[in-house]
Parts: structure tokens; C-alpha cells; sequence
């Protein structure tokens, strides 16, 4: 049972599904003696208040960057 991980910021249904598929897709692409359906895909979103980049939450984060 290979297991891929997703961590990241939240993301809406529609970004899930295409994500889990292209996951397994590039994964039996590369590997192709597993089937699809021994896949496990693990989405694990977080608000982006709960994220931290280079010390500050990433909405902080990102304002900066479009503020240089």
C-alpha cells in the first residue's frame, strides 16, 4: 500500500479530486508495476493562518512578497 502525502493550504473539492488523481497518475507512470488501486492519497489542508513561512503566517507572507 503506497502512501503519497499531501500537506499544504486549504484547498476546494474540485483541487482534491484533481490532485489525488494526477498524484496516482504520475505515481503508476513512474511505477508501473502497482496498480492504481493500491494508492493511498492523504490530503492534510490547513487555513493559511496555520501555516509559517520565514517567520511569519502566510498571509503575512504573501502580502510581503507583493509588496517588493
Amino acid at each position: 500500500m503506497p502512501v503519497i502525502t499531501y500537506e499544504g493550504p486549504k484547498l476546494e473539492k474540485n483541487q482534491r479530486e484533481e490532485l489525488i488523481k494526477g498524484f496516482t497518475e504520475v505515481a503508476c507512470k513512474v511505477i508501473p508495476q502497482i496498480p492504481k488501486e493500491a494508492y493511498y492519497v492523504f490530503i492534510k489542508d490547513y487555513p493559511d493562518e496555520n501555516i509559517g513561512v520565514g517567520g511569519l503566517v502566510l498571509p503575512d507572507y504573501l502580502a510581503k512578497l507583493q509588496n517588493r
